[in-house]
């Protein structure tokens, strides 16, 4: 049986958002298909996630974040702000 590890509930959205990739990079888009006051659970169409980026919110608040996993398009990221 699958254990959730996670420290604080989540909801499912369908939210457009931006990933920022480095300092200086162009905001790609992007879609948070769940979200807590951890992190977020993201689909994007390019492959090279680094470690650390910024997802820029649909209500326009950046939050700094780190890569938790990855299986092709989709990845899950804690927030570190």
């Amino acid at each position: 049986m699958f254990m959730n590890r996670r420290k604080s509930e989540r909801r499912a959205c369908r939210s457009v958002a931006k990933i920022q990739l480095g300092t200086g990079s162009l905001p790609r888009d992007c879609m948070i298909t769940d979200i807590s006051a951890g992190g977020v659970k993201v689909i994007a169409e390019y492959l090279e996630i680094p470690p650390e980026f910024t997802i820029i919110l649909s209500t326009g608040s950046p939050r700094q974040c780190r890569l938790a996993w990855q299986i092709g398009h989709e990845f899950g990221a804690q927030f570190v702000d």
